[in-house]
């Protein structure tokens, strides 16, 4: 599946919506390792970006996103609306990260 064909709006312009067939979602559970948890530590005191933990947000997004589109290929989607985001502390140091959306099958108009 094409990322182009995943939008967080209702509907994807200049496309017919012909079939939903459900909610798909990705999941990834990550944790942060106690060298980059150091890392993160020494950031904060200088201010800024804490671009470690930027880098391990993006990562796990990224990887959410990917197992959200297979799980929608798999049911013969092309194309996935109404995408979100979610985050949940599981624990201290570990972070669920979810993707979720409309699985569709839509066409050219």
């Amino acid at each position: 599946m094409d990322a182009a064909m995943v939008t967080t709006a209702f509907e994807l312009t200049g496309y017919r919506l012909l079939r939903s067939l459900g909610v798909v979602r990705g999941v990834t559970v990550r944790s942060r390792s106690l060298v980059g948890t150091l890392h993160a530590t020494l950031q904060t005191i200088r201010g800024g970006n804490i671009s470690i933990l930027t880098e391990l947000c993006e990562n796990s997004r990224a990887e959410a996103f990917a197992f959200m589109m297979r799980h929608a290929s798999d049911l013969g989607a092309n194309a996935i609306i109404a995408v979100r985001y979610d985050a949940t502390d599981i624990m201290t140091g570990v972070t669920e990260v979810l993707c979720y959306g409309t699985a569709v099958t839509v066409e050219r108009t």
